[in-house]
């Protein structure tokens, strides 16, 4: 007689696995905290009722050269420095030359980029030039 699949060692790390991906389902995520190095995205994100981007750039970095995003694809070298919309990126501009489907995940999945608290603002995260910065003052009227 076959055992069960639920039976032995593998059957229950799998009905485990299994129970705790149901339960994960069903919580409410919390948003994502940016790491140092990150690239928080919030041109635009707020005002159109969207958490702000998260843009790991190391991962990215990792896997390309410098010049894949900042030559050929037109990135700006500095946070917040590019006019990045939905609407650029879905006609395959910016992010979108990559994130389309094809190459990697596409604009359907908007919690994977969308994912900083609200209000959080456009910056390196945790950037050492933030930290030494002496912080801007309110224009005055």
């Amino acid at each position: 007689m076959a055992p069960r699949p639920t039976t032995g060692p593998i059957g229950r790390a799998l009905a485990a696995l299994l129970t705790l991906l149901f339960v994960l389902a069903f919580l409410d995520i919390e948003p994502a905290r940016a790491e140092y190095g990150d690239v928080v995205i919030n041109n635009y994100s707020d005002a159109a009722g969207m958490r702000p981007v998260v843009f790991p750039h190391w991962f990215h970095r990792i896997r390309f050269r410098c010049k894949v995003c900042h030559a050929d694809l037109g990135f700006q070298f500095k946070a917040g420095g590019n006019q990045i919309n939905m609407a650029k990126i879905i006609d395959g501009q910016f992010c979108g030359a990559c994130h389309n489907g094809d190459i990697a995940w596409s604009v359907e999945n908007c919690n994977l980029c969308h994912s900083a608290k609200p209000g959080t603002v456009t910056q390196v995260h945790e950037s050492t030039i933030q930290k030494l910065a002496a912080p801007a003052e309110p224009a005055r009227k």
